[in-house]
């Protein structure tokens, strides 16, 4: 497989097309940025670390019939993924309340929800990636009820295979946010990463934060946050 030109470069990720036009070849930056892009900086490794932790998880998802993009880690910091076109919603799942979601209902930071829940975030960058619901979703044709029915099903079934997958390794799986994308046959695929950049990850026993959620509110320890994620999840 070759790498060729440039398709798109985001906040955390440079996209590459290659010689197979149904393969991509993704590379993790160490860029980081924090509410809407107005904080920025860099996180050392954080290209490779979430590369691997991504890839592990990936490979854990498909394993337990959840298909995703993931193909190969063929270097530190590269993934070559299946080629998607990527559905502009992003599912964000709760378990326990966090960030702007305690903010929002006035809950403390760490309750635990009686049950999960699921949002829906529009991903317009320009707009701030604003909540939506399905009624938002079928009046702007984001997708069809039945996907999101699918997108629903298959981040829930993500939650519990994480969760279950964490647990012993002392992560508390806070919240997440997945995307996913369609094949060029369509088929909706989990796609973009699985990492302490789109997860909150807390220590079972002392709560200790291991994600971006250091780098958003200066706690420090960030790098060492993203190694030890990598540590525990590796084994």
């Amino acid at each position: 497989m070759t790498k060729g030109e440039r398709l798109y470069e985001g906040k955390a990720k440079i996209v590459y097309i290659t010689d197979d036009p149904d393969l991509l070849l993704i590379h993790f930056k160490d860029d980081a940025t924090a509410f809407n892009g107005q904080k920025k900086g860099t996180i050392s490794d954080k290209g490779v670390l979430n590369a691997r932790i991504s890839a592990a998880l990936f490979r854990y998802l498909a394993e337990h019939g959840v298909a995703n993009h993931f193909v190969d880690l063929p270097s530190e910091r590269e993934m070559v993924a299946r080629r998607l076109s990527i559905v502009p919603l992003e599912v964000v799942v709760r378990n326990v309340a966090a960030g702007s979601l305690a903010k929002r209902l006035g809950l403390a930071e760490g309750t635990r929800l009686a049950r999960t829940v699921l949002e829906f975030y529009y991903k317009r960058d320009d707009l701030g990636d604003p909540l939506v619901n399905e009624y938002h979703i079928r009046a702007l044709d984001l997708a069809t009820p039945e996907e999101v029915a699918q997108l629903a099903a298959t981040s829930l079934r993500v939650n519990d295979l994480l969760a279950a997958h964490l647990k012993p390794r002392r992560l508390e799986l806070i919240d997440f946010k997945l995307e996913f994308g369609r094949t060029r046959d369509g088929q909706i695929l989990l796609g973009d990463e699985i990492s302490p950049d789109t997860c909150r990850f807390w220590d079972t026993e002392t709560g200790e934060r291991l994600d971006k959620d250091r780098f958003r509110r200066d706690l420090g320890g960030v790098e060492e946050a993203y190694q030890e994620v990598w540590r525990r999840i590796a084994g």
